[in-house]
């Protein structure tokens, strides 16, 4: 029998600028599961690559890094998390798009045709999302509501300010479901303010005037549906 190669493996890791919680999202976590596959499976990591990003950082230099060292050395892109990763459109266009085979620690069987599939479901969340946010901004218009913060409006052309109460808790309860369904998921385990703001960022969420969310109006979210975070409940 012809012994099979060790695996060799380019590791990516994926980090916020945001303060990590306890959701096994930082950089530790994630290298700490790279190295245990890497020595279950008998295989070698060749070079590591970390992405910080921002909410205000689109463009991911670190996993152009990585692909190019896994195709030049003939290598596996090994990440920690496929499910976080498989929000992220650009990240599965890239990986797609550059032929390289990979290899996820929380899903190690996932296949290519898993890639194809998570990301054309991600790609269709973000063009629905894409949908609404557009529809939301037309009707605001359409009433003649401001498209901008309403901070930045003079006096002479704020509208009355129960219409602004009555509009932004309208725009809450919009959002209630997704806040809801982030904070009882107990893959994410967000437990802030700022970790729930860098989901809604993740996940493609805008608010209702189109700008991304801080923690600021995040935290103004949370108030107007009466929700509190998890570390913050008591019981």
């Amino acid at each position: 029998m012809v012994s099979q190669p060790a695996p060799r493996f380019v590791a990516y890791h994926r980090v916020s600028t945001a303060r990590q919680g306890r959701s096994g999202l930082g950089l530790e976590a994630q290298e700490e599961a790279v190295r245990v596959h890497t020595a279950t499976v008998g295989g070698t990591i060749l070079e590591a690559f970390t992405e910080v990003e921002s909410g205000k950082r689109r463009d991911r230099p670190e996993l152009a890094k990585a692909l190019a060292a896994a195709k030049r050395r003939k290598a596996v892109l090994i990440v920690a998390k496929l499910d976080r990763l498989a929000r992220n459109v650009a990240f599965l266009s890239a990986l797609m798009e550059s032929g390289v085979d990979f290899v996820a620690c929380d899903n190690p069987h996932a296949s290519r045709l898993t890639i194809h599939i998570l990301a054309a479901v991600a790609e269709d969340e973000a063009r629905r999302i894409s949908e609404r946010t557009k529809a939301a901004l037309a009707a605001r218009k359409a009433r003649g509501l401001p498209l901008g913060n309403p901070a930045n409006l003079t006096p002479g052309n704020s509208p009355a300010p129960q219409m602004n109460k009555t509009k932004a808790q309208a725009d809450a309860e919009r959002m209630r479901p997704v806040v809801e369904s982030i904070l009882g998921d107990t893959s994410v385990a967000v437990e802030s303010v700022r970790g729930l703001c860098r989901e809604l960022k993740e996940r493609g969420y805008v608010t209702a005037s189109g700008s991304d969310w801080h923690p600021t109006s995040t935290s103004r979210l949370l108030v107007r549906l009466g929700l509190e975070m998890p570390s913050t409940r008591n019981y």
